[in-house]
């Protein structure tokens, strides 16, 4: 094993599987596919058994933390992953360099604002603390959902770029102050925060229901649908085709619909 699978299996808590480097076959009867704890496991369990008919065997590597999955799959220690909308790829991408592409959509997970202590966005009260994701993607969503409620006002081309930190606010009337945590960390800061920016994961975790428990919420037809995503050199490879028709296939998006009721939707 080598020294960055080591370093994966320390730091995926709920990592499934020992990490196998992928065969070097052109179309493979195996694959490995990182996911993230949570709702996804649900969901393929479904997209396993789908693929199954088509003579794919997924395995899964479940990872906590989503700085980790686009380094194992650029690594080679994935086949693929699924976890992440694009505008946190082409980060990952900008900042690291990873030969990583999107090869067929999966879900929409609407960014959420949860709160112990209000019940609307709209309530939010002057001098509020509020939780967001420190990671560039996500840390932009959540400020462009304040934004959309009229909390705060963007730097114009920040809101464009989809390139939004704190340092881009303009206009800040409720004197709210942010905090910046691990995504990870938000759920459970919920208690010293006025309200925080959770993602769909973290929040089912936590026992929350985003379509019930959400106090504002991102639209569901937002540019934020999650991918999937393989390294550059696989994209037309045989297998790749047969893992994204088995996540969009009838069977998948029935389950979604039915298990999520709203707090997950499909994007193919």
């Amino acid at each position: 094993m080598s020294s960055l699978l080591r370093f994966f299996a320390l730091s995926a808590a709920s990592l499934s599987i020992a990490f196998t480097a992928p065969a070097n076959a052109q179309d493979k009867s195996t694959i490995t596919v990182g996911i993230s704890v949570g709702t996804a496991e649900k969901i393929f369990d479904v997209v396993q058994k789908v693929a199954a008919r088509d003579g794919l065997t997924i395995k899964l590597v479940k990872f906590n933390d989503y700085q980790l999955p686009n380094a194992a799959l650029n690594a080679g220690d994935l086949d693929a992953n699924a976890f992440q909308h694009k505008p946190f790829l082409d980060n990952q991408i900008k900042a690291r360099g990873f030969d990583i592409v999107p090869v067929g959509l999966t879900v929409t997970a609407p960014l959420g604002y949860y709160s112990r202590k209000i019940k609307s966005l709209n309530d939010l009260p002057e001098g509020a603390t509020v939780g967001i994701q420190n990671d560039p993607s996500n840390g932009n969503r959540a400020l462009r959902l304040l934004a959309a409620y009229k909390i705060i006002t963007l730097k114009p081309e920040a809101e464009e770029k989809n390139t939004a930190t704190p340092l881009d606010v303009v206009s800040n009337p409720r004197k709210i102050k942010l905090v910046a945590l691990d995504a990870a960390q938000l759920p459970r800061s919920l208690d010293d925060l006025t309200v925080a920016s959770i993602n769909n994961d973290y929040a089912e975790q936590a026992g929350l229901v985003p379509a019930r428990d959400a106090i504002g919420r991102e639209a569901a037809n937002g540019p934020y649908a999650n991918l999937i995503a393989v390294r550059t050199k696989d994209r037309d490879q045989p297998w790749v085709k047969k893992l994204v028709s088995a996540y969009q296939s009838p069977e998948v998006r029935a389950y979604i619909e039915k298990e999520f009721k709203g707090s997950l939707i499909p994007a193919f």
